[in-house]
């Protein structure tokens, strides 16, 4: 009897069992392969996933639950506050040591911090015709509109204006960079140390002064490293595997506070050593050393320095992060709004000189990063986008061969790659009940 049993078991399996899933799984390649969104599995279908498989329950094909996670939405919209913050304080910097210590804190991490979450996100496989489509509608269309829109502003302010493509206005350069993070990224793939390379390429073109702002190549080869890391971090899976997004351990809080403090003194107390060697021109990663007053050979060990404290500190900002949803939580996927606006709304503060001088510090200062935060709030929300869509996610289905590749008018995009349009889940089979039971 107990040999009939077991052979019936053999020839009929539980409705449901999939025994070739763990093959078909592992025939997924791995280089290449991204979530459509910034969604995990939720938290239920990540236990029933490792969990032994339950007695048949007759659901033939039912979904993955899956659920956007705040984490990334969070910490976008925590960096594009520190963008605008970091951006209306520069002028502040003039005057004040506290407003330059702020100053060089914010960027020792942020623009890294971003650049890590836009690899994160990204694929290193061949591009599909529409990730090739996106690049130019979310990319290189939005970069010219706002080039344009800069000349046009500069020509309104100061009189004249010399329209230049190859040279970013002020904030656009991070488009460009984006834009060639994309292409190079699936050659990176293709080396055994993508990571080590990249620091290489980074601390090597700070010799060469003909690499400069022109299509932002400086900043873009310096904020490589950073770039990759987080498609690295994303590849292979180090989030998931030590459960960097679960509960925080009681340590974390305190020594992330305590290295943001200890960067904030060191920032303060050299103050005046940090002004005499323009570090805030060495963390752009825009000048060549020689621009820089770095003629010496050991020059690239300062960005190679600097690099260092980038990435400690970002690891710090992830950590201090909140992990749950919030009010603000949704704001985080209209950070391209936010920073492709807010430059407009500071530039008349910044150049009509209302921002210098500024004294007492102690209480102008606080005004200015309450109004940052207010200031990316406002661009975050609907009526804003409403508003600007057209020019921050231009859908021109004239410019394509086939109309579909510009995408529909209104579906949420963004450069960084973590804005990724979802999947519609499959819908559940219908539900029977064990066919052995129905004389199957």
């Amino acid at each position: 009897m107990y040999l009939v049993q077991r052979a019936r078991r053999r020839i009929i399996p539980e409705v449901g069992a999939a025994p070739d899933a763990p093959r078909a799984a592992a025939a997924l390649p791995r280089i290449g392969w991204r979530s459509p969104d910034m969604t995990e599995p939720s938290a239920p279908a990540a236990a029933a996933a490792s969990s032994p498989a339950p007695p048949a329950t007759g659901t033939i094909g039912a979904p993955r639950a899956k659920r956007r996670v705040p984490f990334w939405d969070n910490a976008r919209f925590a960096c594009i506050v520190l963008v605008v913050l970091g951006h209306a304080t520069q002028r502040l910097t003039y005057d004040s040591d506290i407003a330059l210590s702020l100053y060089l804190l914010i960027y020792a991490f942020h623009m890294p911090a971003f650049a890590i979450i836009s690899g994160y996100f990204s694929k290193s496989g061949a591009p599909t015709r529409r990730q090739m489509a996106r690049v130019i509608t979310d990319i290189l269309l939005p970069y010219v509109i706002f080039e344009a829109l800069w000349t046009l502003t500069k020509w309104i302010v100061e009189g004249s204006a010399s329209p230049n493509l190859t040279k970013p206005s002020w904030t656009l350069w991070f488009l460009l960079a984006l834009g060639i993070f994309r292409l190079v990224l699936p050659y990176l793939a293709l080396l055994r140390w993508p990571l080590l390379w990249t620091v290489a390429i980074s601390i090597g073109a700070g010799y060469f002064s003909n690499i400069d702002s022109t299509l932002s190549l400086s900043r873009t080869l310096g904020l490589l490293p950073f770039f990759t890391l987080g498609w690295w971090l994303s590849e292979h899976r180090v989030i998931d595997r030590f459960g960097l997004l679960g509960r925080r351990q009681w340590w974390v809080f305190p020594v992330s506070i305590g290295l943001f403090a200890v960067a904030g003194f060191a920032a303060w107390f050299f103050v005046d050593d940090w002004r005499a060697m323009n570090l805030n021109q060495w963390l752009f990663y825009d000048d060549s050393y020689s621009a820089l007053g770095g003629t010496q050979w050991w020059a690239g060990g300062v960005r190679l320095a600097l690099m260092m404290v980038a990435v400690i500190l970002s690891a710090a900002f992830f950590a201090l992060v909140p992990r749950g949803s919030h009010w603000w939580t949704h704001f985080g996927q209209y950070t391209m709004y936010v920073y492709l606006l807010h430059s407009f709304v500071l530039y008349p503060f910044r150049e009509s000189g209302i921002l210098r001088g500024l004294d007492p510090t102690w209480i102008w200062l606080p005004i200015v990063v309450v109004a940052s935060v207010l200031i990316a709030l406002a661009l975050a929300t609907k009526p804003v986008r409403t508003v600007f869509r057209p020019l921050v996610e231009p859908r021109p289905a004239w410019l394509f061969a086939d109309p579909s590749l510009a995408g529909r008018e209104g579906r949420r995009s963004d450069p960084t790659g973590s804005r990724r349009p979802r999947e519609s889940p499959r819908p559940a089979a219908p539900q029977h009940a064990d066919p052995r039971q129905n004389g199957v």
